[in-house]
């Protein structure tokens, strides 16, 4: 099945909302915040909006102190994984305009900027953390790790291949792969890494990092929350895609982005850092893996992984004195807007 780029400029676009579609619709792409198909981007646009943060606003000066004191194991860590979210979300940044470019829904259409907007921000934010806590020469050899070592640019080749595969031949086919791609890595990859800086904080250390990680956490589930409506209309409306052997093969994406992360935690983490061991970062990312799966409807992989087995981090993980994670829990307050809540 094709997928085709939506226009510009569209004097022939449908006006019935009826007639909206999320991919090969006939837009006109005007943005009209009164007469939405998708209802669900009303609270998703709020809360992204009323997330809005800077991350120079955040304290450093007690990190840069402490990261001089790391151990070697921390501080290797603490690199590394820097590293590898700093590449990513740069991925993001740039990839977000290519998936937008087919998004033939207008309200979606604005979700999607504002995605890339937080992206840009938190590649400004880990930019901010490294200027604060080290050298220039420390800083770019950071910035680079992904480049010299083969387990780091493993694991951005998963994503950044679906990515490109889209790209070399646009089928509706690759599409859902790229989207599903986007999925994985705001809602698999990166937490192994938001643990560690969770963990560092409840042993005293880097408080401002975890901070900076905290709204950070705080936007990627939002970016989550707005994949997972993405592809369950897809499913909705492009039922023929999502066939049992296609299905299968989303579901091997997600084994293989949970095993990625899990090797990527024993790789930089393992069993070198207080607080946190292989098994406890193996037993999360399956957990992490299962509650994905199930928000789209799929088979979960892990069925003796359905209990969290660090409630600690969504403890750290708290931005505004309610849980942080609003779309695996309940939120009973928050600072800005009515969270969402939903069971991703």
């Amino acid at each position: 099945m094709e997928i085709t780029k939506k226009p510009l400029f569209n004097e022939l676009g449908d006006t019935e909302i009826s007639k909206k579609r999320i991919v090969n619709g006939n837009t006109t792409n005007l943005n009209d915040f009164n007469n939405m198909k998708y209802t669900w981007v009303s609270d998703w646009y709020r809360q992204a909006m009323n997330n809005f943060w800077i991350p120079e606003e955040i304290n450093l000066s007690q990190d840069l102190k402490d990261y001089k004191k790391l151990s070697k194991n921390e501080k290797t860590a603490y690199d590394k994984i820097l590293s590898f979210l700093i590449f990513l979300d740069s991925i993001q940044t740039a990839n977000l305009g290519n998936i937008n470019s087919y998004v033939t829904a207008s309200e979606v259409n604005l979700c999607l900027t504002i995605q890339a907007f937080q992206e840009a921000l938190h590649s400004q934010s880990y930019s901010y953390m490294l200027d604060s806590i080290c050298s220039p020469e420390e800083r770019n050899e950071i910035l680079f790790q992904w480049k010299d070592d083969e387990i780091l640019l493993g694991r951005n080749k998963f994503i950044g291949d679906l990515y490109n595969r889209f790209l070399e031949n646009e089928t509706m086919h690759n599409f859902v792969r790229a989207v599903m791609a986007n999925y994985i890595l705001e809602g698999v990859y990166f937490y192994s890494g938001f643990m560690f800086f969770y963990n560092l904080e409840r042993n005293g250390k880097m408080p401002g990092s975890a901070q900076e990680i905290r709204y950070i956490n705080r936007d990627e589930n939002t970016h989550l929350w707005l994949f997972k409506n993405i592809i369950l209309e897809l499913k909705t409306e492009n039922p023929e895609i999502f066939t049992e052997e296609f299905e299968k093969e989303l579901v091997d994406m997600v084994k293989t982005g949970v095993e990625n992360e899990i090797a990527w935690g024993h790789y930089v983490i393992g069993n070198n850092i207080e607080g946190m061991n292989k098994t406890l970062i193996e037993n999360y990312i399956k957990y992490i893996g299962n509650l994905r799966l199930r928000s789209i409807g799929l088979e979960i992989l892990y069925p003796e992984h359905t209990e969290n087995p660090a409630p600690w981090v969504d403890v750290h993980a708290d931005a505004n004195q309610v849980k942080t994670d609003f779309f695996e829990a309940r939120s009973t307050a928050y600072a800005k807007a009515t969270a969402l809540v939903d069971d991703l």
